[in-house]
């Protein structure tokens, strides 16, 4: 077998190895509640809504394969129907591991329909030296709909002595309203990620960042969030109908508590139970 083959066959037998998963989730309001109305998995992903329908349902994502490595590709679809309300966080905090060359994609796509509402919670991400992280979130919101959007990454993992040195992290948000684009964002991380974070303009050092979006969102939620004490850095504003806060902190538990602080002051349902275990 010469080289080229050889070479290509590594690639194949590594390709095949990698896991391809979906989940899609609908929820729908009957008689005052939220409950599902389709859901489809594949590959590693599950979803599971523990409890009775409720006004607020509570959705929790699982990942059976315990984390993502490089050539991983993920998809998670979430609709929530008219007058339908939902949160969904994940089952523990999702690891995304050194790879040896291709990029774990996660491509989430939502969309709430007319008198709407979402709390998308996941529990923070968790990036190690040597990862390729690319994610892409698109939603797509009616002219009455609540959203409320946090996300957190830690880079490495302080209490474990982890610490990420490079990497490469490729983060899109686009949030649409009426089919109009009401926020933009990208954020990227390539190379020497730990020289780039102890930048003041950056990170300033801290290895912990989340956003939180609120669509609607205006001042009287940033006052709330100013109001708050924190152990890290926190900045809210307000334009155009959103809100957004940002978070930084020197680790991961520092970020979960201050970010926990700002969910319970904006969001209109209670913090997802594993988020206090």
């Amino acid at each position: 077998m010469n080289r080229v083959t050889a070479a290509a066959t590594v690639d194949e037998i590594f390709a095949a190895n990698r896991a391809a998963s979906r989940i899609a989730l609908a929820v729908k309001s009957a008689a005052g509640t939220t409950r599902r109305a389709r859901v489809l998995e594949e590959g590693a992903l599950r979803v599971r809504c523990p409890g009775r329908p409720a006004p607020y349902l509570e959705a929790i994502i699982i990942n059976t394969a315990g984390g993502m490595a490089g050539g991983d590709r993920f998809a998670i679809d979430v609709a929530v129907e008219r007058d339908a309300r939902l949160t969904v966080t994940t089952a523990a905090a999702e690891k995304v591991y050194r790879t040896l060359g291709p990029d774990t994609t996660i491509n989430v796509a939502i969309t709430v329909a007319a008198g709407g509402e979402l709390a998308w919670l996941p529990q923070e991400t968790i990036v190690f030296d040597r990862a390729r992280l690319r994610r892409t979130i698109d939603v797509e919101l009616a002219d009455d709909a609540r959203l409320v959007l946090a996300e957190a990454i830690v880079f490495g993992r302080a209490g474990m002595g982890e610490r990420i040195e490079a990497g490469s992290l490729f983060d899109r948000w686009r949030i649409r309203r009426g089919g109009r684009l009401i926020h933009a964002e990208a954020a990227r991380l390539d190379g020497a990620v730990a020289r780039r974070l102890a930048e003041p303009a950056v990170a300033n050092s801290g290895v912990a960042v989340a956003t939180v979006v609120l669509a609607p969102g205006g001042e009287a939620a940033v006052g709330v969030v100013r109001a708050l004490s924190f152990h890290g850095e926190v900045g809210a504003s307000a334009w155009n109908g959103i809100a957004v806060i940002r978070l930084v902190a020197a680790d991961g538990a520092i970020l979960r508590a201050d970010l926990a602080a700002v969910v319970k002051a904006v969001c209109p349902t209670a913090l997802p139970r594993l988020w206090l275990n």
